[in-house]
């Protein structure tokens, strides 16, 4: 069973009364479950709106989206976190602010759950959360008590990785989730989520602008242009491609763009 596919997605928008851009066309692509797939493309090839369209934050004019058989092409955001969990790259949007970190975690807990009143219990798991908490290295395990908003933009979005994957999802995304964090940072955030994903054998897609992480991380790369899929590179394919095959690929799109 395929842990994501989509069928001939199509969005259009409109920037006035009279002017239309499809930004997504016609996507077909299908995901394999345990697969970590990379999203490259230039501004405008229509990554944030492939996410868009899967997370059911932006409804599809036409076409299908599906997870582990499960057809969510009509149901709400919120239905559709029971199956997907995202991180975004804005640090402050994965985690509430005013409650503490092992508030969120206690949240993230119950994903896809009935929300009723019951006891949170957060005392009896302080020693469960402070041990993940110790794994992505960036002394997030000495803050349980500390309001998110307090935190660093690293450990808030540490936080964000850890409360995605607190529950297994059916799919992980990832939307350029180091883009606001600084290099040394970043670097460290990718380990954690390469270590996690590797681990909890997690189905994943992450959208990335740093063409070294599409390098380094990963099994498949696919690249976008103008709302279509162009290049979709796994196994060998894969593990040859360097950076000056990946710069090439922008060339030839700005090239295409100047023609067109």
């Amino acid at each position: 069973m395929e842990a994501l596919q989509i069928k001939q997605a199509t969005k259009t928008i409109r920037n006035g009364i009279n002017d239309k851009r499809q930004i997504l066309r016609s996507v077909d692509l299908t995901i394999q479950p345990g697969e970590f797939v990379t999203v490259l493309g230039g501004n405008g090839a229509g990554k944030s709106t492939l996410f868009n369209s899967i997370s059911g934050t932006m409804m599809l004019d036409s076409g299908t989206v599906s997870v582990m058989g499960n057809d969510l092409t009509k149901l709400s955001e919120e239905k559709r976190a029971n199956y997907i969990s995202r991180v975004f790259q804005d640090p402050k949007m994965g985690t509430a602010p005013r409650l503490t970190v092992a508030e969120n975690l206690g949240l993230a807990e119950k994903r896809g759950q009935k929300r009723a009143l019951r006891p949170r219990n957060l005392s009896q798991k302080r020693d469960s959360y402070h041990q993940l908490c110790s794994q992505v290295g960036n002394g997030l395990e000495n803050h349980l008590d500390t309001p998110t908003g307090f935190l660093s933009g690293g450990q808030r979005q540490a936080l964000s990785l850890l409360m995605a994957t607190l529950t297994k999802p059916d799919l992980l995304l990832l939307d350029e989730h180091t883009a606001a964090l600084d290099p040394k940072t970043a670097k460290q955030l990718m380990q954690v989520t390469d270590q996690k994903i590797k681990e909890e054998q997690l189905t994943c897609l992450m959208v990335t602008h740093k063409m070294e992480d599409a390098l380094n991380y990963g099994n498949r790369v696919i690249v976008m242009q103008k709302g279509q899929i162009v290049k979709d590179l796994k196994g060998e394919e894969k593990a040859k491609l360097s950076l000056t095959d990946l710069f090439l690929f922008f060339e030839e799109e700005e090239a295409a763009e100047e023609n067109s």
